[in-house]
């Protein structure tokens, strides 16, 4: 039986303890609750001479650790003035932890008698949190000042003489209330600058805000993701065959628990979450399974390693959460999955979780990561799964008639809605008030006024067979005369049979499958077969010119004729900046006026990260069902599309192009990119393919990097030189933004902009960020109104957590622009 208690037994016991009290003393404010926690366990925290556990069995055993309580207080000369006082009210606390445990825990104090806990304060667990963290200019701490940081947290304190307010031990908190009011009064203490200073480049204040940080992450709610590489192991196959797979755990082994949620991930090209489900037991020891069926070459495990069980619940591996939705996203870009991928195991925040749990419902809203590219769908072709009835039953009828039809027709007619929402309170009026209709209502919603015409439907039977396709020819429609499926749209069948579906085809009546590209391909294939298919009409874009990029976006005609100018010339520009000073609207804008149109189907938009990859972005080896084989990437495909239609130009836009290994990823085509190596007569043999390859004359390509990433310096010189870089500033002086501002009409929208201005020149004058770390205008650019509620928005959650990454290690300074811009919301 083990001699310790772990760090997770204490906290759960704690908590509970806690939880206690606030159910039996509901008039308790909650000051008073985590006073009476923490004093309830003051003798385990301090060395007072007791084995704290047995001192719980009974009342005599109390009053002796009372005793070795005030005998403590008076030696150490802590509250020496009223020992007897304050042992009595440590006592008092002793005396519910004891009625907590007789109700909750009867043998708890017996089973840990003589125990210790193994990791009584957090500090190794916040050690290896701050190797993981990066400092704000995206470097990690160094040893030495993680050594100096834990120091301070361990041994400054005591030289306060706050006496028994706060531990002088700071590690010893391990809940984040807890330590909030220990952290108030450290501050508030008369000396605190002077021991914060002696400490050394404020080691003691920087790393309590440090803990602070820690300790939230800490006590969230537990949700995990476990990943699992196809070379080694045959995830997709575990998973559609198992219900409980168990799995490697490499970090986070004593905050891994049973019952915390978990996600199962696939690693490589085509990554994402394929399944879900709950683990079963805390982290332990499993010997080698020789006989997994899964493992694909040599076991990796050999001898006995730390594992848990996950039982699946949910299992979506056609449609699976894809990692480039992740890092398209704000609120999960930061997922440590994508940030630290070199584990088996990582922790979802959550916030996460209910981003991760909204595309997995089909609720899903993005919420787009600053400056990332939001490419306009105008005209583009969308690709549908459709079910025609319960079990297909009316798909006889709509192929005859040339239509497609969608039910609950008490609602009526669907253009009277303007939103999903008013569609799912309709249908609870007319059929079942305590259901939700999410899926009903978003697939009304979709019929009505998603689809469009020239996009493709497949039709489906189940989950398991094909039945035809065909192009919608109508708009939405509802058709009053007939009896039943009065929600109609026009459709030209092409196609009629039956064509086995590969895997399991999704449930929902109808699903938007345009973003699953290769899963798109295999239904062409499919149904298809060796035809060419040409159902796609020609698409009409509107109109644009020099004059619509002038209004739309801030610069001045000469910057537009020499971002012009530089594009074509030299074929490849990086657009670098300031956050905020939207690189990637104008990237997008100066491709539609060159071409005079917004053609979306001649810009295509990709983001770089630090595990994109040649195989990513040009061609290599995916798994499909069968194994392994090439599959063309975008820019692959991208040239080949240019190449064909040589007359016109096209535009590759890339995103965050420093975050990428870029030799990795353009491979042997960094040469080809060059303004005049472009064009037949320079082509290549490609790595996957027996295949000649050039980078056409009419491909233009688009990057764009923020200045604020210090990742900037890892442009090297064999890109740099392919490339011409044209720097974007702030625009709030120019005309174009003056005259917006003057359309918002709002004085504390104009005050922000000043103190937004003054602060830019702060920034510019850092020596240790400068003008490249200065705030964009695209922050304050908006078409909702402006309010002050819209304002609070921006200050709060945009401009504050920036200024919390400047300024990481200066408080102060953050404080005091906090509180100016705060200021100007509360008038």
């Amino acid at each position: 039986m083990s001699e310790t208690i772990s760090l997770q037994q204490f906290k759960t016991l704690r908590n509970d303890f806690k939880e206690y009290l606030r159910e039996n003393n509901p008039n308790w404010s909650d000051s008073t609750v985590s006073t009476t926690s923490s004093d309830a366990f003051f003798g385990l925290n301090n060395n007072i001479g007791i084995d704290f556990w047995e001192c719980l069995v009974n009342e005599e055993s109390m009053l002796s650790a009372r005793e070795k309580i005030r005998d403590f207080l008076v030696d150490t000369g802590r509250s020496s003035n009223d020992a007897d006082g304050r042992a009595s009210f440590y006592l008092s606390s002793l005396r519910r932890l004891k009625e907590f445990l007789d109700n909750k825990h009867p043998t708890l104090a017996k089973d840990w008698s003589g125990k210790v806990i193994s990791d009584i304060d957090m500090k190794s667990e916040f050690q290896t949190w701050m190797k993981r963290q990066k400092k704000s200019d995206g470097e990690p701490y160094n040893p030495n000042t993680i050594t100096a940081y834990t120091n301070a947290l361990k041994n400054s304190t005591i030289k306060l003489d706050l006496g028994d307010e706060v531990f002088s031990n700071l590690f010893y908190y391990i809940t984040l209330d807890e330590f909030e009011k220990a952290h108030q009064k450290i501050l508030n203490a008369p000396n605190f600058d002077s021991v914060d200073k002696t400490a050394g480049n404020k080691s003691y204040s920087n790393g309590m805000v440090l803990y602070k940080k820690f300790l939230s992450e800490w006590d969230e709610p537990s949700c995990w993701i476990f990943q699992g590489n196809p070379k080694y192991y045959d995830v997709v196959g575990a998973v559609e065959a198992e219900d409980t797979l168990t799995w490697t755990v490499n970090q986070y082994s004593k905050q891994i628990k049973k019952g915390d949620k978990a996600y199962i991930w696939l690693s490589g090209s085509d990554s994402g979450i394929v399944a879900s489900g709950t683990i079963m037991h805390d982290p332990e020891l499993k010997t080698p399974n020789f006989q997994d069926p899964y493992t694909r070459g040599e076991f990796l495990k050999n001898d006995p390693y730390l594992a848990v069980e996950i039982q699946v619940k949910r299992k979506f591996i056609q449609f699976r959460v894809p990692r480039a939705v992740l890092l398209a996203d704000e609120r999960t870009k930061q997922l440590e999955i994508l940030k630290y991928p070199g584990a088996t195991n990582f922790r979802v925040t959550k916030a996460q979780d209910e981003v991760i749990e909204s595309i997995i419902n089909g609720n899903y809203e993005r919420f787009p990561i600053v400056d990332t590219p939001q490419v306009e769908v105008v005209g583009k072709q969308r690709y549908w799964l459709y079910a025609p009835g319960t079990n297909a039953h009316m798909w006889d009828e709509f192929y005859k008639e040339g239509i497609m039809g969608i039910g609950w027709d008490d609602v009526g007619d669907l253009t009277q809605f303007k939103s999903k929402e008013d569609i799912k309170n309709a249908l609870r009026q007319k059929y079942d008030s305590d259901k939700p209709y999410k899926h009903p209502g978003l697939e009304l919603w979709q019929f009505a006024n998603d689809i469009s015409i020239g996009d493709i439907i497949f039709v489906k039977k189940g989950i398991s067979l094909v039945l035809g396709c065909g192009v919608v020819e109508s708009d939405y429609f509802f058709d009053a005369e007939h009896d039943e499926y009065k929600n109609r749209r026009k459709v030209n069948w092409t196609h009629k049979g039956e064509w086995e579906h590969p895997g399991n085809a999704v449930s929902k009546l109808l699903t938007d499958i345009t973003p699953f590209t290769e899963y798109v391909e295999e239904l062409k294939v499919l149904v298809f077969e060796e035809e060419e298919i040409d159902d796609e009409p020609e698409t009409k874009y509107t109109d644009y010119s020099e004059n619509d990029f002038l209004n739309e976006v801030y610069v001045g005609a000469g910057q537009y004729a020499t971002l012009k100018s530089l594009l074509l010339r030299k074929k490849n520009i990086i657009l670098q900046g300031a956050p905020g000073v939207g690189k990637t609207y104008i990237a997008q804008r100066l491709a539609f006026s060159i071409m005079g149109e917004k053609d979306t189907s001649r810009v295509k938009v990709v983001q770089f990260h630090q595990s994109y990859s040649y195989e990513d972005f040009v061609m290599g080896y995916r798994p499909d069902g069968s194994g392994f084989n090439v599959k063309d990437g975008p820019f692959y495909n991208f040239c080949k599309d240019a190449k064909n239609d040589d007359e016109r130009e096209y535009f590759f836009i890339i995103d965050e192009i420093n975050r990428g290994n870029l030799s990795k990823i353009f491979g042997e085509l960094l040469m080809l990119i060059e303004g005049d190596k472009r064009g037949e007569g320079n082509a290549i043999r490609l790595l996957y393919k027996d295949e000649q390859f050039f980078v056409p004359p009419n491909v233009y390509i688009i990057g764009m990097m923020n200045t604020a990433d210090r990742s900037l310096a890892l442009i090297d010189y064999a890109l740099r030189r392919r490339f011409a870089f044209y720097e974007m500033e702030p625009a709030f002086s120019s005309e174009g933004f003056r005259n917006y501002q003057t359309t918002i009409q709002n004085s504390k929208f104009d005050v922000l902009i000043k103190i937004v201005e003054d602060l830019n020149k702060e920034i510019s004058e850092d020596t240790s960020l400068g003008k490249g770390f200065r705030i964009g205008h695209s922050y304050f650019c908006t078409s909702d109104i402006v309010n002050d509620s819209w304002l609070s928005d921006v200050v709060e959650y945009e401009l504050l957590p920036l200024l919390n990454e400047y300024w990481f290690d200066e408080p102060t300074k953050v404080d005091l622009w906090s509180r100016r811009l705060r200021g100007v919301i509360r008038g």
